[in-house]
């Protein structure tokens, strides 16, 4: 028998004449963690963390945001966190996928409204405009759509370009987390009311259980739209966590 299938959660075993449709068996892994709705024990086994948008011209001084006079100071602390968090995440068989605004330069699949929201009057700095170090914004494969300095990729991370707030909207996100039998999925991430909320809620509603990572997160939105955020995750959408709480309980296994 030949085992077939694009992961190693995901697969048959075939043959001339059989195909056994019976999938691997996916021995628990749980790790039991204070939240602050509730104290979760999850089974990282069946997680994943998706990293969003930690690229230079969200969280570089010298990229998109910064040029356009946005401080982006803030997104610091969710380098910080996740630093020492994926490795460990990794260490444990959690799959780190990459959610990255990474547009094509063409932009054809960018409608006139999604471009409104970054340049509102027609002149303004805005999705594929140009900054000095940032050739032409959040391009992919571009120095501003690339991974900020000082957080590390791994060979066996997984990547993910998008091109609207929420991850899974044209792209192949969701096929990729059923893929790997993936139940629970923690978010990080650039920005925590924008990009990462909206991804965070699509998750929801297709029915993965949703952890935002408070320390992983960041944003450059004022104070009043992070509370909300934290609140509406903690109320409607799942359950908030520090990472570092977290990396403490891997720790203990």
């Amino acid at each position: 028998m030949i085992l077939l299938g694009s992961s190693r959660t995901n697969s048959w075993q075939v043959s001339v004449a059989k195909a056994d449709l019976r999938r691997p068996e996916i021995p628990p892994k749980p790790v039991t963690v204070a939240a602050q709705n509730q104290t979760l024990t999850l089974d990282l086994a069946r997680t994943a963390i998706v990293v969003i948008d930690m690229q230079n011209d969200f969280c570089s001084p010298d990229g998109w945001l910064a040029s356009i006079g946005v401080d982006v100071s803030p997104t610091a602390r969710a380098t910080e966190a996740l630093t020492p968090l994926l490795p460990k995440l990794r260490a444990m068989g959690v799959p780190v996928i990459w959610v990255n605004w990474g547009n094509r330069p063409d932009r054809l699949n960018l409608s006139p409204a999604l471009l409104h929201v970054y340049n509102p009057d027609g002149v303004s700095t805005g999705l594929g405009g140009h900054v000095a170090k940032s050739a032409s914004v959040l391009e992919k494969d571009s120095w501003g759509a690339a991974i900020v300095e000082g957080l590390a990729t791994d060979p066996a991370d997984i990547f993910i370009d998008k091109y609207r707030m929420s991850g899974f909207w044209d792209t192949p996100l969701d096929a990729i987390l059923r893929n790997l039998r993936v139940d629970t999925v923690l978010f990080g991430g650039v920005n925590a009311d924008q990009c990462v909320l909206a991804t965070l809620m699509d998750a929801n509603f297709a029915g993965y259980d949703t952890i935002m990572l408070e320390d992983g997160s960041a944003t450059t939105s004022p104070g009043f739209c992070w509370e909300a955020t934290l609140y509406n995750v903690r109320t409607c959408f799942g359950f908030t966590l520090r990472g570092a709480d977290l990396l403490t309980a891997m720790e203990a296994i």
